[in-house]
């Protein structure tokens, strides 16, 4: 008997069919159960991401505040011309 024999190992017909009686359903059970897994994750995700996206516009309403919500229609005049005026303070008192 050297290293090199290899030894084969006869199944019976009845303990293949027995194997795959067993296994079918296991991996049939582990698939609906990673799908469910899945389901409840994607809709915890989804649930989340509605509550993160309901804070952002809460806080975007309230930064905008009262002034942004009402919009002012007014006349306007364009300046073309202006002045500069310096106005001079001396710290000291004195002009």
């Amino acid at each position: 008997m050297g290293a090199s024999e290899e030894r084969f190992m006869r199944v019976s017909p009845i303990n293949r069919w027995l194997l795959y009686l067993v296994l079918v359903p296991g991996i049939v059970i582990l698939a609906a159960l990673g799908m469910f897994f899945f389901a409840v994750f994607l809709g915890l995700f989804a649930i989340a991401a509605v509550g993160f996206w309901l804070r952002l516009w809460w806080v975007r309403r309230k930064l905008e505040g009262p002034a942004a919500a009402a919009v002012v229609e007014d006349e306007y005049q364009v300046i073309e011309d202006a002045e500069i005026i310096e106005i001079k303070t001396n710290k000291m008192g004195r002009d």
